[in-house]
């Protein structure tokens, strides 16, 4: 098997990368390799764990992407590299009785471009791999949601034959985006579970969500009114929030911190810190001490030029010599100009001499389906204005939609992705079947 461009990781990049590759080139030469079967826009993973959004609704099905958009899906993990041989071995597919659906398979390129995102980063943390959930993935975020539904039905239960339930405890540790989203999402769809048979809880005083963050604040990356903002927002929902609180060890049902509090926890989530997957540094290429990817301001593996790498994989230095952030916007910022380098390529052209530079056009968090809060970035350096409120769930909600539209390729579906959102988030639910 041979493709000339193969892209490894259909995550927001990687998948991007090849959409728009394949409709310019076809399926003869653009492939991309997932492990996985769907794919779900990564921020959304906190309304999946909460149950306000259904994954059968929101994920894509990269084979259908495949179709309408010209490239070659193959499916499996990578395995090994043998960059001087120029292929890739990916791993064979089984059944949970050890069936064998797809046997290993080895891969030709002529370009590859890694793109497989980031895993959790547990800094050392005893207890923190056994019994902790990190939203990486649609399987994390399903079981998120199983664990606290089956909480819920215990607690629920108890309380109607009044045998003491003492509520759910929900600590969530990291309050980056990810955690506060979760927390207030959470706190959202708690609000509705009467309607699903669970009338007898009492959402404010049986569900209890803490965020526990080591820094001096939460959303410690964004401007400072943004924090306070969202330490507002989650204080009338009744989340509380615990700054410069370092966690020292987990356990089934406790977290403990730097100070010896103790806080009681039916459900711990893992949202402090990410990192590049391990087996990166198996593949025989340049990591740096994080274990990402060395890479060029071109996004070439250093020494290796027909390899290539985007997203939180790589460590990509901006003009100003620190690292290109880990977010969604950067990795779409990356596909666009591989696209055009890889294009170049095909065209026989040379390399345009530009590297890549990251603009920052801002962050937006979400609080629900019906604000959010944030900041965007103005025309003038260091220039950004704070947005809240409906206005900016707007805009959250319109990143998602442009992310499809990258996908799917055609105004078209633009909009009819729009109409979908919008009918979906008019009347707010909670899956919990």
């Amino acid at each position: 098997m041979h493709s000339k461009y193969v892209i490894v990781g259909g995550g927001a990049g990687g998948l991007e990368l090849a959409c728009k590759l394949g409709r310019k080139l076809g399926p003869n030469k653009v492939m991309l390799v997932d492990s996985r079967l769907y794919h779900i826009w990564k921020p959304s993973l906190h309304e999946v764990a909460a149950g306000t959004l259904d994954i059968h609704a929101e994920g894509l099905s990269y084979q259908m992407l495949a179709h309408d958009n010209g490239f070659t899906y193959v499916y499996g993990a990578l395995e090994a590299l043998d960059a001087a041989g120029n292929t890739i071995t990916v791993s064979p597919i089984e059944t949970q009785s050890g069936e064998t659906v797809l046997p290993e398979r080895r891969i030709g390129y002529d370009s590859l471009v890694l793109a497989v995102g980031s895993t959790s980063n547990y800094f050392g943390v005893p207890g923190a791999r056994e019994h902790t959930i990190s939203l990486n993935a649609t399987e994390d975020a399903e079981r998120f949601r199983l664990t606290l539904l089956k909480l819920l039905a215990k607690a629920a239960t108890a309380k109607q034959d009044r045998a003491g339930s003492q509520g759910i405890d929900i600590v969530i540790i990291g309050g980056g985006a990810t955690g506060v989203e979760l927390a207030a999402e959470l706190r959202e769809a708690s609000g509705v579970y009467a309607a699903y048979g669970f009338g007898h809880l009492q959402p404010l005083q049986d569900v209890r969500i803490t965020i526990l963050e080591g820094a001096p604040r939460i959303l410690a990356p964004l401007p400072e009114r943004v924090s306070a903002a969202a330490v507002k927002l989650l204080a009338e929902r009744g989340v509380k929030v615990s700054a410069e609180t370092r966690v020292t060890q987990i356990e089934a049902d406790r977290v403990t911190v730097g100070n010896g509090t103790v806080y009681p926890s039916d459900i711990t989530v893992w949202a402090a810190g990410i990192k590049a997957p391990d087996f990166l540094a198996q593949l025989g290429l340049p990591t740096v001490k994080g274990g990402q990817l060395d890479v060029t301001g071109e996004l070439v593996v250093k020494g290796f030029p027909n390899i290539y790498a985007l997203g939180d994989c790589a460590l990509c230095l901006g003009a100003d010599g620190k690292p290109v952030p880990p977010r969604a916007q950067a990795a779409h910022q990356q596909a666009d100009y591989l696209l055009d380098a890889l294009l170049r390529k095909e065209r026989g052209k040379p390399p345009s001499g530009k590297p890549y530079v990251y603009r920052d056009y801002g962050s937006l968090v979400s609080f629900g389906q019906s604000t959010s809060v944030g900041s965007l970035m103005g025309s003038l350096q260091g220039s950004n204005w704070f947005v809240e409120g409906t206005f900016a769930r707007l805009m959250y909600t319109s990143l998602h939609l442009m992310h499809h539209q990258a996908i799917m390729g055609t105004l078209r579906t633009g909009v009819l992705a729009l109409a979908r959102f919008l009918i979906k988030r008019s009347t707010p639910h909670v899956k919990l079947h």
